[in-house]
């Protein structure tokens, strides 16, 4: 056994990628791309088919997750708001029991003072979004230039930092990547991927936005009139018809966005190997992730922030050989709020009092859900109208239903546009209309699941101290 990790205290390494939606791994059954070495950590491991995230955009995920609370509690409700570092945290508490901390890539939760990383032995973070190629980092507050590919580097610290470990003491290392965020830069290597096929075109490619509510319709994340040449890095050739011209901007989006993913997965494949040639793969817990889902052409759109099933959704495989089960698929509703206590479950530690969310452990490893493991999860976008035009919305999400409740007012958070839209609300019945394509919110026979849902997304709202 290694002498860095033991039964009790495995070993932690998190690898988060940045809006890597599910449906573009294959072991989620992507018809677009093959990931094999995020496939091994499903195959060797358990495959979680309903993660979510309770905020789809960046720095709030990034921030439940490091402290195990909702967006009201830690501050960060939009991408304008740094973190307050002097908050509990789970790197922290596992730096408090012994672990070796480090965190390499993206951290976009401020610079400086208080939102510099906490917690960690050792970090190196882009500014804000950092750049694909010939990246600065800040190395532990010193902004330095490196030469490169970033998956490449923010690989290559990590695996040189395990090279140097205390071999005596567990460690907790956070790999997270920059890709496959906008905008979509490959690197050489991967460049000529997908050059002669067409990438199929998802089923609601061509939505046309009715039998829902009026933020759909509004939204700016369209693909034939809110991509820009940044984006696809090419002028649209001249005399094609509207459709064609859709399928070619979706084309030169959606190669780039999978040959970001790719190198993300070789570099997967680096950690692993690392793992595996020293020892290391029975007595370390593997995560692989992303900060949030994304659209891949579906709804006709790119990004994220709906509370809609491609956006709210968030891959999560996870490998530790000694307790789950190679192979297993984990059906039980988790979300970002519960990360924080899994992790320091595993490292024998307590949850701090605040955290809102419940270690999984137990289910991870074949268990059935205790009888009070929660059936429902709330979520709340607060970054009303910013950047893609998306309004201020909340809902609540069941195993059947989801409910949304656009209230459409900034409420004074930072970088929101102060222009209220009408409240809608919308309900899906997921069993009947998985893709969300037609909301049954007025429909009478729905009108006991609207009462129900309603007072149990009221309920959870108070649960949870969001009080705005």
């Amino acid at each position: 056994m290694s002498t860095s990790g033991s039964e009790n205290r495995p070993n932690i390494v998190f690898i988060m990628s940045d809006d890597h939606a599910a449906h573009a791994i294959s072991a989620y059954g992507s018809v677009i791309n093959e990931t094999p070495q995020i496939d091994r950590i499903a195959n060797e491991g358990a495959r979680f088919d309903n993660c979510f995230c309770t905020n789809s955009i960046c720095a709030p995920s990034r921030a439940t997750i490091l402290t195990g609370v909702h967006s009201h509690l830690n501050g960060v409700l939009t991408l304008a708001d740094d973190i307050d570092g002097r908050q509990d945290t789970f790197p922290k508490r596992l730096q408090g029991a012994g672990y070796q901390t480090a965190i390499f890539g993206k951290w976009h939760l401020g610079h400086g003072g208080n939102a510099d990383p906490t917690g960690f032995d050792r970090w190196a973070v882009l500014p804000d979004q950092g750049l694909y190629h010939d990246p600065e980092f800040f190395v532990m507050g010193e902004r330095t230039r490196f030469e490169g590919y970033v998956t490449d580097l923010i690989t290559d610290f990590s695996l040189d930092w395990l090279k140097e470990r205390d071999r005596d003491r567990p460690f907790m290392l956070a790999v997270h990547h920059k890709a496959p965020h906008r905008p979509w830069e490959p690197d050489e290597k991967h460049m000529g991927m997908y050059e002669d096929i067409d990438i199929p075109l998802p089923p609601t490619f061509d939505d046309d936005y009715e039998n829902r509510s009026n933020a759909a319709k509004n939204a700016k994340m369209r693909i034939e009139s809110d991509l820009n040449f940044t984006d696809v890095k090419a002028d649209v050739p001249e005399g094609l018809s509207p459709a064609e011209r859709k399928n070619w901007l979706y084309q030169r989006y959606i190669k780039d966005y999978l040959r970001c993913v790719a190198s993300i997965d070789d570099n997967v494949g680096r950690v692993l190997d690392y793992l595996d040639a020293e020892g290391l793969a029975d007595d370390t817990v593997i995560i692989y992730t992303s900060d949030q889902g994304f659209f891949l052409g579906d709804h006709g759109w790119y990004d994220k922030r709906f509370m809609y099933e491609e956006s709210l959704r968030m891959p999560f495989v996870m490998r530790y050989p000694r307790e789950i089960p190679a192979g297993s698929v984990v059906d039980a509703m988790v979300t970002n709020v519960d990360f924080a206590p899994t992790f320091l479950d595993y490292a024998g530690q307590p949850p701090a009092d605040r955290m809102q969310g419940a270690s999984f452990r137990r289910i991870a490893a074949g268990e059935e859900p205790p009888a009070d493991w929660p059936t429902a999860m709330y979520y709340r976008y607060w970054m009303h109208l910013a950047h893609h035009h998306v309004p201020a919305h909340y809902g609540i999400r069941t195993a059947r239903y989801k409910l949304i409740y656009y209230y459409g007012e900034a409420l004074g958070t930072t970088e929101s546009i102060d222009e209220p839209t009408p409240p809608e609300w919308e309900l899906f019945d997921l069993e009947k209309d998985p893709m969300e394509m037609h909301s049954v919110y007025t429909d009478p026979e729905y009108a006991g699941v609207v009462r129900e849902l309603t007072d149990e997304l009221y309920r959870l709202k108070e649960h949870y101290g969001d009080e705005r």
